[in-house]
């Protein structure tokens, strides 16, 4: 019998079908799409995958992607120190700075605690965060807020709750999100409205 696709058509759609969000109808749909598209896009595509990869990195201090270390909020002197806002990944901070809502800094965890999957807190950026509280209580400018902008999965609820009590013991306020944002919706896909109603109404956790 002969084979579905040719080797390498079938190699990119298996790629493609790896990536967040896109299933193997879907990569098989982009895959035909790339194969007939004019040759000098497709190059042009290819040498931006390896400049983002060779040139963006994670910032030292919040671990957002950059190509600057430390990133541009990081290094901004405009920025109010005195409150972090931690987020699951550097897609949820460019929706909260999109918004022009917040003027503080900000912590990616790089996810959320997953248990079943094996993602532990040591998976996570927590120890990170503790160390830059402490840093900061050093230079005498202490963090008096810590808000945690995460999704409202189970997962990101329970990543809460790990960090509310692993900053429990410290004099900080530690607060969440309002309720406005729907049960089990990322935070990147709230909208503006909403996200500053969730923001403005922030609670003690």
């Amino acid at each position: 019998m002969a084979k579905e696709h040719p080797p390498q058509l079938t190699h990119l759609i298996e790629r493609l079908s790896q990536l967040p969000g896109l299933g193997r109808k879907s990569a098989t749909r982009l895959s035909l799409h790339i194969l007939g598209a004019p040759e000098d896009q497709i190059r042009e595509l290819a040498q931006a995958l390896i400049a983002v990869k060779e040139e963006i990195h994670f910032c030292s201090e919040c671990f957002t992607v950059t190509e600057l270390d430390p990133c541009p909020i990081c290094s901004d002197p405009r920025r109010d120190r005195s409150v972090i806002c931690v987020v699951e990944s550097p897609a949820d901070l460019m929706v909260i700075e999109a918004s022009g809502l917040f003027r503080g800094i900000y912590h990616v965890l790089g996810g959320v605690l997953e248990p079943l999957s094996g993602v532990g807190p040591e998976h996570l950026n927590i120890e990170l965060l503790v160390n830059r509280l402490d840093r900061a209580e050093a230079k005498g400018q202490p963090v008096r807020e810590v808000v945690l902008a995460t999704g409202s999965s189970p997962e990101a609820l329970a990543t809460c709750s790990y960090l509310v009590t692993h900053l429990a013991s410290r004099e900080l306020t530690v607060t969440r999100l309002a309720r406005g944002i729907p049960l089990g919706v990322d935070l990147e896909f709230v909208d503006t409205g909403t996200l500053r109603e969730a923001l403005e109404f922030r609670r003690k956790a």
